[in-house]
């Protein structure tokens, strides 16, 4: 017991002592009665002073600037629709009266499952990216950085110049880019590993390293390869949809749904590890088990995406930028809201590389390149941008 002393008002000249005591709290009870501490928020944007909006709203506004993207996408082409004719086709399909017209062959066989595999890509590529920029802790990074995309390259071009697993027939291509993929990322895992930990220096440094050698086993590929599948493969690894088919929507959706919702989970974790490791650690944050879990989720996304679409660059470097601007730092907002983005992004590069040369089709790397290069510069340029309040 301890005792506290309370003197009241003198009466008539007495003075009266008033003793209360209370129980003796031992450390371990306080310690226990202790609050645990949240993880940290990333600042808002209200409290920088800027003017701030519902996520509701924003994810609104975002899900119709993607409709209105897809319905874009299917529209335009080289043979005239009308958006009301490509709705009526889709509704058509999706409440079991398909009409067997030629519309309903151009919607829904050729142009609809492109813009969904672009969108599911673009929503994938800037997931990623928005990831591998909290795990490596650089603003700059991508999902290439990994080397997760020169894999992929190494098992495509296998693919198509010395007919590897051509017994898949339309799989083939898919299922070498993401067996050349996951070789790559169980490389870059093991060589980056130190001391049972995946530090950000070591996987930056070994993914780059990596990245090269594949790059190097490509080009070699191709010296040594059938010259007239040559073009065929620089096509490829420019990136393009020309190729889509339903068959080819399941696993990166898939992918895609299940890495989002785990990232939705451990969005506060990742709040806290982009304000850096020491401080995700004082807040009971398991790092090194973090790191691992986002390098895997990330790297098969990534992988996935590259299977089905090649290698496209700068999207998940550039989109996950200007979602930042927008709608701060915080991952509740950035992932959805930038897969969102990402997805109408890629739908309406897509729509530009089918259109800006037509009848030829441009690869969409070079459309994601050239309109994603001036962005990123302006960006950098402008000195705005605060990844996780380190600049």
């Amino acid at each position: 017991m301890r005792e506290h002393s309370a003197h009241r008002p003198p009466n008539h000249g007495e003075t009266v002592t008033t003793t209360i005591r209370y129980p003796r709290r031992t450390r371990a009870a306080h310690a226990h009665d202790q609050p645990a501490r949240p993880l940290p928020e990333i600042p808002s944007r209200r409290a920088s002073g800027a003017p701030t909006t519902s996520t509701a709203l924003v994810l609104v506004v975002c899900g119709l600037l993607l409709a209105a993207a897809i319905t874009a996408g299917v529209w335009v082409g080289s043979v005239g629709l009308s958006p009301g004719s490509v709705w009526t086709v889709i509704w058509d399909h999706v409440t079991g009266h398909p009409q067997n017209t030629t519309s309903d062959a151009i919607v829904w066989e050729l142009r609809l499952p492109r813009v969904l595999l672009a969108a599911v890509v673009g929503a994938a590529l800037t997931t990623a990216g928005t990831v591998v920029q909290v795990l490596v802790r650089n603003a700059l990074a991508d999902p290439f950085l990994l080397g997760v995309s020169s894999g992929a390259s190494v098992g495509a071009t296998s693919v198509l110049l010395f007919g590897v697993f051509s017994g898949l027939g339309l799989w083939a291509l898919s299922t070498g880019a993401i067996l050349g993929a996951l070789v790559a990322m169980v490389l870059v895992f093991l060589v980056a590993r130190q001391g049972g930990s995946l530090a950000p220096l070591q996987l930056t440094l070994c993914g780059v390293v990596l990245a090269g050698l594949f790059e190097s086993i490509t080009s070699f590929l191709i010296f040594r390869g059938n010259p007239q599948a040559t073009q065929s493969v620089l096509f490829w690894l420019l990136g393009s949809f020309g190729n889509a088919a339903w068959s080819q929507l399941p696993g990166p959706a898939l992918g895609l749904g299940l890495a989002v919702v785990y990232l939705m989970s451990q969005a506060r974790a990742l709040n806290a590890l982009a304000m850096g490791p020491d401080a995700a650690t004082s807040l009971g944050v398991n790092v090194n088990a973090l790191r691992r879990d986002l390098f895997l989720v990330t790297s098969l996304i990534a992988g996935l995406s590259v299977a089905v679409s090649g290698v496209i660059g700068f999207v998940g470097l550039v989109i996950p930028h200007i979602v930042r601007l927008l709608v701060g730092s915080d991952h509740r907002r950035t992932l959805p809201v930038g897969a969102l983005v990402g997805a109408s992004f890629m739908v309406l590069s897509d729509l530009l590389a089918r259109t800006v040369v037509a009848p030829q089709e441009m690869p969409i790397g070079l459309i994601t390149a050239i309109i994603g290069a001036p962005t990123l510069i302006v960006l950098i340029r402008r000195g705005t941008y605060m990844y996780a309040g380190t600049g």
